[in-house]
């Protein structure tokens, strides 16, 4: 499939994604005692953290996180187009968003890719959507399918080759193959600070943009094509 596929019928995307609140004294008193209870299972490996100061991972967990950004990319003729969807207000860019899956985006001819998306993002908005009462788009909807109908394709579950304890960065993979780095300002880490601090929502979609574009140059360099040139590409 990997090879057959035709790049038009690719959305590239990925999303950042923050804790829910600024920091754990402003969670509610019901969460607070849940994200202790979470806490509780990530300290069996740093038994000296607190739940206060686990509390910057908890954006990576759908149930005590929200999504503030999505970036998607696709080929458009030679022109490789980059739209984002970023905001404080998480159920208006993830209805804008379901909204462009349903309206361009069929179960029948088109894929979405990201880097470990599997994992991550793809159920990561599908929580988040189901959570703001927002329609699953079928392209994201797993439920009822066989495998072989997930129109999902994971550039890091391509880069395994069935190995399953395997994980390699995006940031590696493009050094292996001199993709320009996407982590030159900030990488995932620090995006709850820059959210909620910084208060600097551009420099995130600056940021996540410059993953689509690596996710997409990646899987390039995976059917052996040439890398998308910085002409070509379309920031609408």
């Amino acid at each position: 499939m990997l090879y057959d596929l035709k790049a038009e019928d690719v959305l590239f995307l990925d999303i950042e994604t923050v804790p829910a609140y600024p920091d754990f004294e402003q969670l509610p008193e019901r969460f607070k005692r849940l994200w202790e209870k979470k806490a509780e299972q990530l300290r069996r490996s740093d038994p000296e953290q607190t739940p206060d100061r686990l509390y910057p991972r908890a954006g990576i967990y759908a149930e005590f996180g929200k999504i503030v950004c999505i970036s998607c990319g696709y080929e458009n003729g030679k022109e490789f187009r980059i739209k984002s969807f970023y905001g404080e207000d998480e159920k208006i860019l993830l209805g804008e968003f379901a909204g462009l899956l349903s309206k361009h985006y069929d179960t029948q001819r088109h894929l979405l890719c990201a880097h470990n998306g599997k994992e991550f993002d793809f159920p990561y908005l599908a929580r988040r959507l189901l959570v703001n009462g927002i329609t699953i788009p079928g392209i994201l909807n797993l439920a009822g399918k066989k495998p072989w109908e997930i129109r999902h394709l994971d550039t890091m579950e391509l880069w395994k080759f069935g190995d399953y304890k395997h994980y390699t960065s995006l940031e590696l993979l493009a050094a292996i193959f001199d993709i320009p780095t996407p982590k030159d300002d900030i990488d995932g880490s620090q995006v709850g600070h820059v959210f909620w601090v910084e208060k600097d929502l551009e420099r995130i979609a600056g940021y996540c943009q410059k993953d689509v574009l690596t996710v997409a140059q990646l899987l390039r360099r995976y059917r052996g094509e040439p890398l998308i040139n910085d002409a070509d590409v379309s920031i609408l």
